[in-house]
């Protein structure tokens, strides 16, 4: 198996993805052809208690851990959201829940997110990081729970 790129790498990656694009239209496009590949998310998991609060659009939001690694699934009912979602997911996914509460995820600022996306899309793109970080934390104690019993 392939040794895993660290969170860091993944957003260097997306960076240098959008350093292609001259216009914000560019971008946006590519952000809906992002969010247009995230796989679709079973219908069993689109309740009211994985939805991620803050997001003025639908997003729900899953979390997997296995091996010691937690594995995120998503989907949003806002072409854009999705596109977020998918990148956050890129860059998060696969990780364990330490690297994931220690990720500062500059890439988000770098590629223009924080001052391109409308003040209610910010908010939501940060509740969704906070919710993948809640759910690291809550593995994350979880784990040292059952260590110590």
């Amino acid at each position: 198996m392939s040794e895993q790129k660290s969170i860091q790498a993944v957003e260097d990656e997306i960076v240098d993805e959008f350093s292609l694009f001259d216009s914000w239209d560019d971008k946006y496009e590519y952000i809906i052809d992002l969010g247009k590949k995230l796989p679709p998310l079973d219908e069993q998991y689109k309740k009211d208690e994985n939805k991620v609060r803050g997001c003025q659009s639908t997003v729900w939001l899953v979390a997997d851990y296995r091996d010691g690694k937690i594995f995120f699934k998503a989907e949003s009912d806002a072409v854009i959201v999705k596109g977020l979602i998918s990148m956050l997911i890129r860059v998060l996914s696969g990780h364990s829940p330490e690297e994931i509460l220690e990720a500062k995820l500059g890439f988000i600022q770098q590629i223009g997110m924080t001052t391109h996306l409308a003040q209610t899309r910010s908010n939501g793109l940060l509740s969704m990081v906070k919710q993948m970080k809640n759910f690291a934390l809550a593995y994350k104690l979880k784990n040292e729970t059952a260590t110590k019993s």
